[in-house]
């Protein structure tokens, strides 16, 4: 998991861009955003985080509500969702989405097509499972950006994609926008939906 804040600039070319996005996503779903990340994001241009205008609004509504909230509000937001002890209000597996249990056998294909790409999960620097929202989308991230073009590549990132990030992620952030606790979190599911959407399309395009 980055630990570090991404860097945002409309004038990054569209495929650091993209990667920058699953990196973001994943980072603010993770834990409660670190303050300097916070402050990053409240000064990013409020532009098109990625080629094409459909991103913008829900971008810049993202900035806009994290300008609205002091961090504790976010902090204790994300607390509030998806922390405390027992069941969160919101879950953030995709096991949880696809099949109603946690663990379950989604978890299990996920396992077998992460070693096939040479990915495993640091269990001493990451406690959740590779089913988080934000595991996938850090793997999404490096297979746009990783050096090594015989896993990262299109090809790659479409079928991944399709098996573990568009097969459920639209549910969550249905789940979050429902969620009366949840605002600079629905704003984000947002931003996420429409990402998930642009990135199907592309994915299509190339079917």
């Amino acid at each position: 998991m980055t630990q570090t804040a991404p860097h945002l600039s409309s004038a990054l070319d569209e495929e650091t861009a993209r990667a920058e996005l699953y990196g973001l996503i994943a980072e603010l779903f993770y834990a409660s955003p670190a303050p300097a990340l916070l402050a990053q994001l409240r000064v990013a241009a409020t532009e098109a985080p990625a080629s094409g205008g459909f991103l913008e609004e829900p971008w810049r509504a993202l900035v806009g509500t994290a300008r609205d909230m002091d961090d504790a509000s976010i902090q204790r937001e994300h607390e509030a969702l998806f922390g405390g002890v027992g069941k969160p209000e919101v879950y953030v597996y995709a096991s949880h989405y696809l099949s109603g249990f946690l663990n379950e056998k989604p978890l299990a294909q996920l396992r077998t097509d992460l070693a096939a790409l040479g990915l495993t999960r640091d269990a001493a620097s990451m406690s959740e499972t590779e089913d988080h929202v934000s595991y996938l989308m850090e793997v999404m991230r490096f297979l746009v950006a990783g050096d090594d073009v015989a896993v990262s590549n299109l090809t790659q990132q479409a079928k991944f994609f399709a098996a573990h990030v568009q097969a459920w992620v639209l549910g969550l952030c249905d789940v979050l926008q429902a969620n009366p606790r949840a605002r600079f979190y629905a704003a984000l599911a947002e931003l996420t939906r429409a990402f998930v959407s642009v990135e199907t399309q592309g994915f299509d395009m190339l079917a």
